[in-house]
């Protein structure tokens, strides 16, 4: 980042700052707003290290609680304040983009992770044309969208923020006019007083089809049209780089989606709301059709007397003149002298045909005859148009906005996304136990050993006879088999890719997978399922390879994989793994677990897609997916992967059309350099045993606090745990069952709760006591040192740990977090928080020896000025947060309870926007 950045970076947040101090006075009156001013500036000196700073915040607080409409002025004035930063700052990221694309151009070298550089190294590493048609055959990616409870604004707010990011872009152009400019300006004003007039937070908790409207919203705002850009910005680079040469390049980029599907834990997740959520996204794909088919009308006016058509073209005309009511005939002959006009009007109704067809549940509809009756029918007649164009001189016709829209339909279909369907291992078991009891087969199927199980599922699956007629059984196991008769319809009344994933949470036996295996058999869908176990516990990971092996080696499933075409989807789940075994146990487990498992599957001949479950926050695996990809074993992904996009980070990456394009070629880029030449460590067989070592220490210190006594009392009362279900943030339960130890808590309140508390425990708890009883042990502690830098320097996969480990302490605050520490007792916060701020301080002390640095994130210049300059801001929020928490705890009056929640909802919101993350 330049000068000229920081200065418009700057006098961005000044002018925005500038209007909302004139909103709060307007709204609120000059008190409200001095009091704000006053809080910024004691928060200001408190960083700058005066103490009393600090305790005169705390003064102030019991009087904003007190008169609580003071109190959420403030939490609404410094939360709309991060918004509108956070809106500055992405217009600084795409004109640093922008410069950096422009200087690229300029001096023919490709900008750092684009699709321009990662085509330019599979050149350099001398990899022909055809071994890079052989990769983008081969290429999968699919970016899953996820509804955990971890996004905090409502769709409207996102709404709203997007118009003011477009005014925002045109308010800084350089040549405007006083009078544009002026227009411009009140147009923010006007936005931002409606920002302060909403409401942040839902009056009731989100329903399961509020979340899936607010997924398709990203599909509708910017995703329809990035990724077909995407798509054209390959073409483009494959053509500057090997020229003269034509690729084929199939639909490698597509979306997956939970929301609607994912029933684990989730009472909501009915069968009714995923046939909803289903349609729902057929009717949006269908919209952006019938708009992109209107605009075709605009654009494509070529006339007879001018161009010639192709006789298919004429041929197909006349054939949907056939379905034309006739009182419609007399609009179309209009357009006879222009034929591609015509067939688009027709297109255009048939959709409309189509979209009204789709509003009636599927056991309620009748066929219109006018109406797609799949997405093959659509595409037919698209492809007829451009052929019939590319006969007749128009070949730049076909390959310009027509173009875009037969790419656009082959990645998006009927279906927009692929609705992936998620249940827990222990619900299959339960409806296999009952069929079998009932029909005889065995009373007491969960009492078999795993190999016996094995072998009567086995010999079921291969069984011609049906195994369910009518639903004759409990409501559960009822709700299970129907719920395959579901996604056999869906690929009936969608389309084949409907529902293409079933992900069994919690798979710790081969039977669990055989178990899903029945059920789809049962309802006609043996090899047309991607039957995925999902490994999420340290332990399931540890086993995972013992768990393949036995699937690949029987002989049902080996006909399930020859009908899949011999590829296995695996998911690895992160955020479980680093609640069961601690950050640096878990990502070394999961290193080794994609290692053995692709190695594994080279063994049995399977083609391995990894699913990566991460999150959004780096406890649960997130962080830059760049660097994290290609930080992976080399054999683990070769062009093939599936990761979620959880919560809140579904808002960042896709908000803005611009950051949502960069991100997704930051992940073609990735993935296709996986596919190439991948680095060979020498030394990499050291480095694991060392990692071997590392982890176990750093399994021990974190197991040594998670079941320390006090420990679970400290969490509930240190964090905003006990509230997170009432947050009306999610439709998920924050709880699988009453807390006794960590595993009773769900993976993604677990973090929330550390994150908004400046803890961030698990993105780097651990880590310190490794890395120095590691060095210390023996009599070679220097010479350990050394080799940790160098495995730092040269290995990925540890500079990105260690990286990410920088992230998480710098975003943490020991100070803040005391004020959290101070809501317990003290015997409870000098046992367990004593030991927080002890590990803390030795992380941050090893991870800088290693990293040979002086400060945290001394390389990430950006990231260290952003957190420094937030810090104050966030700060106040804090302070609220901890004294509402502590009103609630003694307040017993419902109407002031439910005003509480609100406010601590709204200073949730607040430190979510500061921090940029928050589950």
């Amino acid at each position: 980042m330049n000068d000229t950045h920081k200065q418009r970076l700057s006098a961005n947040i000044h002018m925005l700052g500038n209007l909302l101090g004139e909103t709060i006075i307007e709204q609120e009156g000059q008190a409200i707003f001095d009091l704000e001013e006053q809080i910024r500036a004691l928060s200001k000196a408190w960083r700058a290290g005066d103490e009393r700073a600090g305790t005169a915040i705390k003064e102030l607080m019991p009087g904003l609680i007190d008169d609580l409409s003071r109190g959420l002025a403030m939490l609404k004035a410094f939360t709309t304040y991060f918004q509108l930063v956070n809106l500055a700052e992405d217009e600084q990221r795409i004109q640093i983009l922008r410069d950096r694309a422009r200087n690229a151009q300029l001096t023919g070298v490709p900008m750092s992770e684009t699709l321009a550089e990662s085509v330019t190294k599979l050149r350099d590493e001398d990899l022909s044309a055809e071994d890079v048609q052989q990769i983008l055959d081969e290429l999968t990616i699919v970016p899953v969208l996820t509804a955990h409870p971890t996004e905090t604004k409502r769709q409207t707010i996102l709404t709203k923020l997007r118009t003011i990011a477009a005014t925002l872009e045109q308010v800084t152009k350089e040549d405007l006019l006083p009078t544009e400019q002026c227009q411009l300006m009140e147009r923010l004003r006007e936005d931002i007083v409606l920002l302060w007039q909403s409401d942040e937070t839902r009056d009731r908790p989100p329903t399961v089809m509020d979340e899936v409207r607010t997924g398709l919203y990203f599909f509708e705002a910017t995703l329809f049209n990035v990724v077909a850009q995407v798509y054209a910005e390959l073409e483009r680079c494959l053509a500057q780089v090997y020229p003269g040469v034509t690729f084929r390049i199939p639909p490698f980029l597509r979306y997956g989606s939970w929301i609607g599907g994912d029933r684990d834990g989730n009472p909501f997740v009915s069968l009714a709301v995923t046939e909803e959520a289903l349609r729902a996204m057929k009717e949006t794909i269908l919209r952006q059709y019938n708009i992109a088919v209107d605009e075709l009308y605009q654009h494509l006016i070529p006339a007879v007397t001018r161009a010639e058509i192709s006789q298919e073209l004429a041929d197909s005309i006349a054939t949907d003149f056939k379905l034309v009511p006739e009182q419609e005939i007399d609009v179309l002959e209009r357009f006879r002298m222009e034929p591609y006009r015509q067939k688009l009007i027709m297109m255009f109704r048939r959709l409309r045909a189509t979209r009204a067809e789709n509003e009636r549940p599927w056991d309620d509809r009748e066929r219109n005859p006018r109406a797609y009756h799949d997405v093959d029918e659509f595409m037919r007649d698209l492809r007829v148009i451009q052929r019939s164009l590319m006969e007749n001189k128009g070949e730049r016709l076909a390959r310009g906005r027509l173009a875009q829209l037969i790419r656009s339909v082959e990645v998006f279909g009927f279906h927009l996304a692929s609705l992936d369907i998620r249940q827990h291992s222990g619900r299959h078991r339960e409806a296999i136990a009952e069929l079998f009891a009932k029909y005889g087969i065995f009373a007491d199927y969960p009492a078999l050993s795993e190999a016996d199980k094995v072998s009567v599922l086995t010999r079921e699956i291969q069984n011609l006879r049906p195994f369910t007629a009518q639903l004759q059984f409990s409501e559960n196991t009822n709700e299970t088999i129907a719920l395959f008769r579901l996604i056999r319809k869906a690929k009936q009344e969608v389309d084949e890719d409907a529902i293409q994933t079933y992900i069994i949470s919690m798979t710790n036996a081969a039977s669990n997978v055989l178990e899903v295996l029945l059920l789809a058999k049962d309802a006609g869908l043996l090899g047309r399922l991607d039957i995925v176990p999902l490994f999420e516990t340290v332990e399931d990971l540890h086993h995972a390879p013992r768990i393949m092996s036995t699937l690949y080696e029987n002989v049902a499933y080996r006909r399930h994989l020859e009908q899949r075409g011999f590829r296995q989807q695996i998911m690895i789940g992160y955020s479980d793994s680093n609640k069961d075994g601690g950050y640096l146990r878990a990502n070394w487990m999961l290193f080794q677990a994609q290692r053995t498992l692709a190695r594994l599957c080279d063994q049995y001949g399977v083609k391995l897609t990894l699913f990566h479950g991460r999150g959004g926050t780096l406890g649960r695996g997130g962080g830059p997916a760049n660097r994290a990809i290609l930080a992976q074993p080399p054999e683990s992904v070769r062009g093939r992967i599936r990761l979620t996009e959880q919560g809140e980070v579904i808002s960042v990456r896709y908000a803005n059309t611009a950051l949502a394009r960069r991100h997704l070629e930051q992940l073609v880029n990735a993935i296709l350099l996986t596919a190439g030449k991948r680095p060979h460590f020498a030394d990499e067989e050291r480095w694991a045993h060392y990692m071997d070592e590392l982890s176990e220490l750093a399994f021990h210190k974190y197991r040594s606090l998670v079941t320390k006594p006090g420990f679970i009392r400290y969490f509930h009362e240190a964090t905003p745990i006990d509230h997170i279900g009432a947050l009306n943030i999610g439709s998920r339960p924050a709880r699988r069952k009453a807390t006794q130890d960590i595993s009773d808590l769900r993976a993604i309140p677990w973090v929330f709760a550390w994150t908004q508390s400046r803890v961030n425990l698990p993105s780097w708890y651990g880590v310190g006591t490794a890395l120095e009883e590691w060095v210390a042990a023996g009599d070679e502690g220097e010479t350990r040192l050394v080799q940790l830098r160098e495995m730092y320097e040269a290995w990925p996969f540890f500079r990105t740990i260690l990286d990410n480990v920088q992230m998480g302490l710098a975003k943490a605050d020991m100070p803040i977090a005391e004020l959290y520490a101070e809501l317990t007792d003290a015997e409870t916060r000098q046992r367990i928080f004593g030991d927080i701020l002890e590990e803390y301080g030795r992380t941050e002390r090893m991870v800088l020896r290693v990293a040979g640095a002086e400060q945290l994130l001394e390389r990430e210049v950006v990231l260290r000025r952003s957190i420094k300059v937030r810090n104050p801001y966030v700060d106040p929020l804090n302070y609220i947060q901890v004294a509402v928490l502590r009103k609630l705890r003694a307040e017993t009056d419902e109407t002031r309870r439910q005003r509480l929640l609100a406010a601590l909802l709204l200073s949730v919101n607040g430190i979510a926007a500061g921090l940029q993350n928050t589950g």
